[in-house]
């Protein structure tokens, strides 16, 4: 039995991947998720094979989430599922131990066998996203300017969610949600968390 849970913040999105799925024998949608910490202790909880998590989440982004999933639960593959083919999303899920990357665009035609791959502990990437990684892979490439950590911090920021709740969502102290901070927007040579937003928004980190 392959055991999976489906965290996305659209009600209709996991109803629609949930029907596509539950019609597989020896598949079964175990748990859902509306948000990154739900996700997580769902993860926990119900010990999925597979996590299928979108990369917009809200409390706690896609790539965050599934870093804490596999701290937890290491056996599970995670496939981000997502509408951006953004450089920097795939740059940060292969950091954070995710081995899929599916656009919803291309949900219907791979969406069955990205799950039969990482099922079987196999990674999964449709051409496009294949070729990223590959070239993200080779040792010439330059980091983008803040870390992955670092960009589930701006997420939380321009969500309007407040040091404290940056540290709780993110199980790190509050001086370190504020080191991370100041760093960031060194980094980013910007002063206000006006212009964190703006950031953010221009780098798909969050929806406009």
């Amino acid at each position: 039995m392959v055991k999976i849970l489906i965290a996305d913040d659209h009600e209709v999105v996991r109803f629609a991947i949930r029907q596509i799925l539950e019609v597989r024998k020896n598949w079964e949608v175990v748990a859902e998720a509306s948000d990154g910490k739900d996700a997580v202790a769902k993860a926990i909880e119900t010990q999925p094979d597979v996590c299928i998590v979108d990369y917009f989440l809200p409390m706690m982004n896609g790539v965050e989430a599934t870093r804490q999933i596999l701290a937890h639960v290491p056996r599970s593959e995670i496939l981000i599922f997502t509408v951006h083919d953004n450089e920097r999303l795939v740059q940060d899920l292969l950091h954070a131990g995710a081995r899929g990357y599916l656009l919803k665009s291309d949900a219907k035609a791979h969406l069955i066998e990205a799950i039969a791959a990482l099922a079987s502990h196999r990674p999964f990437f449709t051409k496009k996203i294949g070729e990223v990684a590959l070239d993200l892979a080779r040792p010439e490439r330059v980091m983008s300017a803040i870390t992955g950590r670092e960009r589930s911090v701006v997420q939380l920021i321009a969500e309007r969610r407040s040091n404290k709740e940056v540290a709780r969502s993110l199980e790190i102290t509050l001086k370190t949600v504020e080191t991370h901070r100041a760093t960031i927007m060194r980094k980013l040579q910007i002063t206000s968390s006006a212009d964190l937003v703006r950031y953010a928004v221009r780098n798909n980190l969050v929806e406009a």
